[in-house]
């Protein structure tokens, strides 16, 4: 079965609990099997600063849907647990939940709904942090280069915190 990484994250309400609702509706309700999560993330959030931090976490699932069929049970897993999708000039403002497709398998995706790997991972320590845990030496398949360079490339990585403590790196 293919391979997907999972970006997961939440700025309103029960933060911790809107993701794990999340992976269990996932898990529970699509053809989806968890293989391992990372670990809990509280985070600075990126691109539009004013608005509360995120919980960030990836997991690793395997799945019988195509890339197209998981990121439709993705966007109604979002709208269950009431996601609203803010259709003005905001971009990424708060949400109760945000899942991204990160990787899915090898594949590269270009497609006006859908991009894998997800375009702005490699931008992102609340992606990346948690990846190193899943797949620090999985080299990005547009890339060419692991997880953990990923990280250590990022120009002006936002604040990533692990139960209150600064991450520091696997080094």
């Amino acid at each position: 079965m293919p391979i997907a990484y999972l970006s997961f994250g939440s700025n309103m309400g029960d933060r911790l609990g809107n993701i794990q609702r999340a992976v269990g509706i996932l898990s529970s309700s699509y053809n989806i099997k968890v293989i391992r999560t990372s670990a809990f993330y509280e985070t600075e959030p990126w691109g539009n600063k004013n608005q509360e931090w995120f919980i960030n976490a990836c997991v690793e699932v395997s799945t019988k849907l195509s890339p197209s069929e998981l990121l439709k049970a993705c966007l109604e897993v979002e709208k269950i647990l009431g996601r609203v999708r803010n259709t003005g000039d905001i971009k990424w403002s708060s949400r109760t939940i945000d899942i991204d497709i990160i990787f899915y398998d090898d594949l590269t995706i270009n497609e006006p709904d859908l991009i894998i790997p997800h375009k702005y991972m490699h931008k992102r320590a609340f992606v990346l942090v948690p990846m190193l845990e899943l797949i620090a030496d999985y080299k990005h398949p547009k890339f060419g280069i692991t997880i953990e360079e990923l990280y250590y490339n990022l120009e002006t990585p936002e604040d990533v915190y692990l139960f209150g403590t600064r991450y520091t790196s696997p080094n």
